[in-house]
Order: C-alpha cells, then structure tokens, then sequence
C-alpha cells in the first residue's frame, strides 16, 4: 500500500527530516503533532508539516504515523498514538535502541525502526529532507507483524531514499552498540582523558591536532539524548566496552614486548577495515570526497551553505566545524559523495567566494 497519508509525531530534526522526505517522495498529506508548540510550530514554518491541533487530530486517517521522541519515552509514545489512531495506522518510530520499546509495545501494528543518520544540529530549523538519502534505516518486525504492514513501512522508507534493512532488535542493539555508542562513550573518554592532565604545565587540548579532533567529533552530544540511550542499551555497551578493553589490553601488551610486527598486522587490519567501511556505507564506493572549506565567523554562514548545497540536491553526508577565532574564522570539513557531485559543490562555493580544497578520503 502507497502511503497518502503521513503523521508525524515529535517534529524536532529526525520528524521534521522525516516530514520533509515524505513531502519529496509525494505523499499527498503529512500531519505533524509535537508536546511543544513551538517546535511544532517550527516544522510547521520549513514546510515539513501540517500542524495538527491534537496527537487524534495528526493520526486521524493516517496510514502511517511516525514517533520520533527520546528513547526513554518511545513506550509510552508509542502507546499514546496506537491508542489515539485507528486499525488502519501502521506505527513505527526512530529511535536509536530497540529492545526497550518492543519489549513495552505488543500491538501488532507496530513496528520498531532506526534510521542510522543524523548530525549535532537540533530542531527542525535544521530539517533536511536528503538526510536519510542512502542510509540505512533498521526496521524490527516481530512474529506478530502483519506482512501487508511490513510492507507499507518496507516501501515508505525506501521511497524515502534510505536502504530497510530488517534486524531482530537485540540484536540492532548490539550492532548499534559497537558502530554508534561505543565511539560516542570513546570520544568523551578522550576529551575527558585530555581534558583532565597537564604536560608539564601543558593544556593537551591547547596544542591537539587533527587526530584528536576528528576522532572526538561526538564528543559532548546532547546529553538528554544520550544518557537515556547509553542506560537503555547498557547491557550491550558494557559488554562491547569490556571487548574493547580487551583489545586495549592486547596492544598495552605488544608495546611492552616491543612487537612490532603485531602492531604493523593491526594498523593494516584497521587500514582495510576502514575501507571497506566507506566503500560500504556509501552510494559511490571509493568515491567519498572530503571538501575543505575556510569561513567567517558571522552568523548564518553554516545555513547559508548547507542550505545553498540543499537547493543545488547535492548530499552532504557529513561534516564538522573547527573554529579558530572571531578573526580567523574556521574550517568548515563537508563529506560528499561522488567527484562529480564534489566538484559541483566547489563550483557553487567559489562562486560564492569561499576558499575551497578538495580530496579524496580513500586517498589521503
């Protein structure tokens, strides 16, 4: 079944993307519903809603309905919308942990999902209707899930540009658990760890250089979100922090033997597991370019050129600003993938008068 019509429940930057995907994709009707009315009010704005006056109002009619909430919410979300729509309303939500709310939630018109995008902008001023272009988007049917509702969700998501991908929620759990808490909980160690000593009399963080920054991108992320994932999926974070202790074991123990040929083993094992990584998460395999961009320090520039590359459909599969001062501005580092869509995007930004570099990620 085609999706008509839309609910969007939670509409800051995943339900407001969520929204505006839809839209693109042409379902005729997207309804939006938010506790807080200024943030309905704001998907509302970007086009990527209609406002609804009530949660009864936005799921009436609606084919599906989309929750995106906290994860330590999600149940009880979940629960409210089942209980205000309809038989016919398939149900699913976005959420980054799924055996809390499968567990909680046993209606057979639910069905759990995950797209694995996002960045560190929040609320639907910063909606993006490309953001779910080429991810991968989990979806956790259970033994009560009705074919024809899989179905619908199956091509709702497709249609939306993103890869569904069906996983048992535990184990998406322990999957996420290795490739998107474990770097979060890593990046804050380092920060932390950098953060807390002294050289000497040296600040570590004063004179850190590419290395740490880039490995600490997720560092600091908003912590009502992610206390509550890192709780809700503690079993399987510890475990996969107690195999990474492990592994830092088994390096403390090369370095003491002076083992250089494990240490070379490891670093070219990581060397190909990395490509194989980009070659995989990405569209374009082996085409992910990286764009080095210098700005001002003004207000409005980051939405400027999102924006302008937004307008342009080129992808912005990921990015990060460093600053350096009010004077000197900063690098803003933007991921896109494929030459040709890069050096469309460096043609648009020269013609802005940005300074642009561009290279390849595989190559550098």
């Amino acid at each position: 079944m085609t999706v008509r019509r839309l609910a969007v429940v939670g509409t800051g930057l995943i339900g407001a993307s969520v929204g505006l995907a839809a839209r693109e994709a042409g379902v005729g009707e997207v309804r939006g519903w938010d506790v807080d009315p200024d943030a309905l009010a704001a998907a509302g704005e970007r086009g990527a809603v209609e406002p609804a006056s009530s949660l009864a109002a936005a799921v009436e009619g609606a084919e599906l309905a989309v929750v995106a909430a906290p994860v330590a919410a999600l149940p009880d979300g979940v629960g409210e919308v089942l209980a205000a729509s309809g038989a016919q309303t398939t149900v699913t939500d976005v959420g980054s942990t799924k055996s809390a709310v499968t567990n909680a939630v046993t209606d057979a018109r639910f069905i759990g999902g995950h797209p694995v995008c996002g960045s560190e902008a929040r609320g639907a001023a910063h909606a993006n209707g490309e953001l779910f272009r080429g991810a991968t988007w989990f979806l956790t049917p259970v033994a009560a899930t009705e074919p024809e509702r899989y179905r619908t969700l199956h091509g709702f998501v497709a249609s939306l540009g993103a890869v569904p991908v069906a996983v048992d929620p535990q184990a998406h759990d322990r999957l996420v658990a290795l490739t998107s808490h474990l770097p979060h909980a890593l990046a804050n160690l380092l920060l932390n760890q950098a953060g807390t000593n002294r050289i000497e009399g040296h600040d570590p963080l004063a004179a850190a250089g590419g290395s740490l920054r880039d490995m600490t991108r997720v560092a600091g992320a908003n912590p009502r979100i992610w206390v509550d994932i890192f709780l809700d999926n503690a079993d399987a974070l510890r475990d996969t922090l107690a195999e990474h202790r492990r592994r830092i074991e088994q390096v403390e123990r090369a370095l003491e033997a002076g083992d250089a040929g494990f240490l070379a083993r490891w670093i070219a094992e990581a060397a190909g597991n990395r490509r194989r990584m980009l070659a995989e998460a990405y569209d374009q395999p082996g085409a992910l370019q990286r764009l080095r961009v210098h700005v001002p320090d003004r207000p409005g520039v980051l939405a400027g050129i999102t924006q302008a590359l937004g307008a342009e459909r080129i992808n912005i599969e990921d990015f990060e600003l460093h600053h350096m001062s009010r004077e000197r501005g900063g690098t803003l580092t933007l991921l896109v993938s494929g030459e040709g869509e890069a050096r469309r995007a460096v043609d648009l930004l020269e013609a802005q008068g940005y300074s642009v570099v561009v290279a390849p990620v595989l190559d550098e």
